[in-house]
């Protein structure tokens, strides 16, 4: 009789150390689960959570389709939805970039000689790209003479940034026209804005720090021996470590990175009342066995210790 007395007691001890580890390994992967669930913005270590790319595009108001042009730079604005990242492209070249915080853009562009297709295109903060805008085709006449090519500037980044008071190197393309070549840069941070030279044509880099955080209007623009003039706006962004690269090439986008990502702390508290219970059961099912244990060796005669 005690013997099977106590073989229910070690079984039930067994079921109830088998449930208590049960519990706290699906506690603990509920907890991995949550910490890895809980980055804004992101599922697991990397990545982001998924959201349908923009469903609304932006609008060219100016200027009007078939409109001609003897001077630059040109004024092209219109409306876009609030928060998004406006890159405008000529004849699929990329021209100039601007976000969307009031729901308006107005962008300072040049323009190829002779016909320049115009459209705008919208960017999410993943680099998903929405509707293309209406095309605006415009005509640029060329009166300078003595002018071999036109003066032409782009870059492979429509937004870049960098903490305030580190320096931010954004990589610009320079074509046609002929050297030597001024470049001005206004940052959009009220500084007087920087001028370089340049020899010839090709790739070349511009620095800055900003000194405090914000969104800013970066226009470069470079002359040429010719008095020819080329013009580009940008976006910098100053306002902590910001890996997001908005890169561009050709009319299509590719981007780079991800924001910053914050993680939010919670107590956990069902493994603690799941775990308690079950060891306050297992210590009197264990109290239980050790008392049936010294009884049945006193009935025997052995020694209870």
């Amino acid at each position: 009789m005690s013997i099977s007395v106590n073989k229910k007691i070690i079984i039930a001890i067994i079921s109830t150390l088998a449930v208590c580890i049960l519990g706290i390994v699906i506690s603990h992967q509920n907890t991995r689960l949550y910490a890895l669930t809980q980055s804004s913005g992101s599922i697991g270590v990397e990545g982001k959570i998924p959201s349908p790319p923009p469903s609304v595009g932006a609008t060219i108001s100016l200027p009007r389709d078939g409109q001609a042009y003897s001077s630059l730079p040109v004024t092209v604005s219109g409306l876009c939805p609030a928060g998004l990242l406006l890159k405008l492209f000529k004849n699929n070249v990329f021209a100039g970039s601007q976000q969307c915080n009031n729901g308006s853009f107005s962008l300072q562009v040049d323009l190829f000689t002779g016909t320049n297709v115009l459209v705008a295109r919208v960017y999410d903060a993943l680099d998903q790209p929405g509707p293309d805008s209406n095309n605006v085709t415009v005509s640029f006449n060329d009166n300078k003479q003595g002018a071999s090519s036109r003066v032409t500037i782009t870059s492979n980044y429509a937004k870049r940034g960098a903490n305030p008071g580190e320096s931010l190197t954004w990589p610009i393309i320079l074509s046609g026209g002929s050297g030597p070549y001024a470049v001005s840069i206004d940052w959009g941070d009220g500084k007087v804005p920087d001028l370089k030279s340049l020899e010839s044509p090709g790739p070349f880099d511009i620095q800055h720090a900003f000194d405090t955080p914000g969104v800013y209007n970066v226009v470069v623009k470079v002359t040429d021996k010719n008095g020819i003039s080329a013009f580009l706006q940008i976006v910098a962004i100053a306002n902590g470590a910001l890996s997001q690269d908005n890169s561009v090439s050709g009319g299509s986008n590719t981007s780079g990175t991800a924001g910053d990502t914050k993680t939010k702390t919670k107590v956990i508290w069902q493994p603690a009342a799941l775990s308690v219970p079950l060891v306050v059961a297992t210590f009197w099912l264990g109290k239980k066995y050790a008392l049936a244990r010294i009884k049945r060796k006193i009935e025997t005669g052995d020694r209870p210790f």
